[in-house]
């Protein structure tokens, strides 16, 4: 039996196709494709991209399955984070480009609902905090400011679920993906929650009334589009979920107190626990997992692996093993150079549109080498910081970290991390860490596999420990981050 898991991301698609084993038969990959940000805190994608992205990442997975794409018994979609989601018409075709999770444009709606509403309501009512990172906020702008538009919508779906819409016929949202736009979905009843609904004038009605577990099989792939990427028609679709949280499936999170820090162009550190007290200082929803049994709550930074991109375009370095070789001669600190990653405001757990990346102590005697260090070392204390959060609603935190997406290649930035946070780094050999995990959720969908478990069975791990020798120093240098935010009120 071949699975296939799909991750729709926000700079590109990913596919893999691996047997019951979890053995990587094949994998997919489409070609770059760009968000677009009309104004500097705007950030929108046409779902065009994404449907091509799709399509050109499954029909190469499967190409490269030859005879096995017979064997194909499931297919799983994830994707990114939609923000508002795709406005469809009454003939569902799109309306207007997603606001997607970057976009920060809702100031003023979110400035409204602090004031006019109480962002403590609206925790009571969601179990998730009030700003422009979450959908409903975008959805509130999106009605205020293109009031035509609002009105010709009949229905928002996110990203992976337009693409199942397209693929199936089936028009449906899984508990992940309702739960990661807030204000208007209860994660503690998972449903949408009326009142937020008349709160903010919006009609339940252009929200799916189907609401699934990311295990559920939601629709069979039709004629078209099994043409399309040269698989069976009828084969079983699987909901997924929000790339975030497959990842941290990928990384073999079943139980409670397990987490994951998946480091793409954001870096989302996660855990899954019972949600008997939330933060609002997390990002809350279903876990993908189990969805009406365990919450996911994650922190991190808005830009992770985009402030690696940042460097090598400011310095021009293109070599980044050689100046990794040149950061790893210095201590930790970086001679006394400390970066606050918060170049596009910042989400959870700081809350602040408004904050905006520092370089602090910076002299002549500093180079690329040291400024690429604190770049490193600034994900890692965001990794920090979202753990000690956790662990002051009780949340028991495993004695390991696992770590997925493209800054896992570096190994000085694991090392950093793992000794900044005091544990083991457990890394996956592969980068398909969402669309891994779409894939075993197929194979759970359809009954394939039965125990949870049975994921951690199919990954293999390499470990890099704490350095004895930094703990210490970064004990330190992370009192001096803690101090430069207070200062800056963040």
């Amino acid at each position: 039996m071949v699975f296939i898991g799909v991750d729709v991301g926000t700079s590109s698609t990913k596919a893999v196709a691996v047997n019951e084993r979890g053995e990587i038969l094949s994998t997919g990959l489409s070609k770059s494709y760009p968000v677009e940000m009309p104004k500097p805190t705007w950030a929108q994608q046409s779902p065009k991209l994404w449907v091509n992205g799709f399509t050109e990442a499954v029909r190469n997975c499967v190409d490269g399955l030859r005879k096995l794409k017979e064997d194909v018994v499931a297919m799983g979609v994830s994707g990114l984070y939609g923000g508002s989601g795709v406005p469809l018409d009454s003939n569902m075709e799109p309306l207007h480009p997603a606001l997607i999770w970057m976009d920060k444009r809702a100031v003023d709606e979110t400035r409204w609902l602090k004031e006019e509403v109480g962002w403590e309501r609206i925790f009571e009512l969601s179990g998730n905090y009030v700003d422009p990172y979450y959908g409903y906020t975008k959805l509130l702008w999106l009605k205020r400011n293109l009031p035509d538009l609002w009105k010709r919508t009949r229905i928002f779906l996110t990203p992976k679920d337009y693409i199942i819409y397209l693929i199936t016929g089936d028009v449906s949202i899984d508990l992940s993906s309702a739960g990661n736009i807030g204000g208007i979905f209860d994660i503690r009843r998972r449903e949408w929650s009326k009142e937020a609904m008349n709160i903010l004038g919006f009609e339940p009605d252009k929200f799916p009334e189907k609401i699934v577990e990311s295990t559920a099989v939601v629709g069979k792939l039709n004629r078209e589009w099994a043409k399309e990427l040269g698989l069976k028609e009828g084969l079983p679709v699987v909901s997924g979920g929000i790339d975030a949280a497959v990842a941290t499936l990928a990384g073999g999170v079943t139980r409670m107190g397990e987490n994951t820090a998946m480091v793409g162009t954001s870096l989302c550190w996660g855990i899954i626990h019972k949600g008997d007290d939330l933060d609002w200082r997390l990002v809350n929803f279903p876990y993908v997992l189990k969805g009406k049994e365990y919450i996911y709550s994650f922190g991190g930074a808005t830009t992770a692996g985009a402030v690696v991109e940042w460097f090598k375009n400011l310095t021009c370095v293109e070599d980044i093993d050689e100046i990794t070789e040149r950061a790893k001669k210095l201590e930790p600190g970086a001679e006394g150079l400390v970066l606050l990653p918060f170049f596009m405001g910042e989400r959870a757990p700081i809350w602040n549109p408004d904050a905006r990346a520092v370089v602090d102590g910076m002299t002549l005697t500093h180079g690329t080498e040291h400024l690429f260090r604190a770049v490193l070392e600034s994900i890692a204390f965001s990794i920090r910081y979202s753990m000690n959060i956790a662990e002051k609603i009780g949340v028991k935190l495993e004695d390991r970290i696992r770590a997925v997406g493209g800054l896992t290649k570096n190994e000085l930035w694991l090392e950093i991390t793992a000794s900044m946070t005091k544990k083991d780094v457990m890394i996956l050999p592969t980068s398909l860490d969402a669309p891994f995990g779409d894939a075993f959720l197929s194979a759970l969908g359809v009954g394939a596999i039965e125990d949870t478990e049975e994921i951690k069975r199919w990954i293999r791990w390499k470990v890099v420990k704490p350095k004895a020798e930094w703990i210490e120093k970064y004990d330190l240098v992370y009192e001096r981050y803690l101090n430069l935010m207070g200062k800056l009120g963040y």
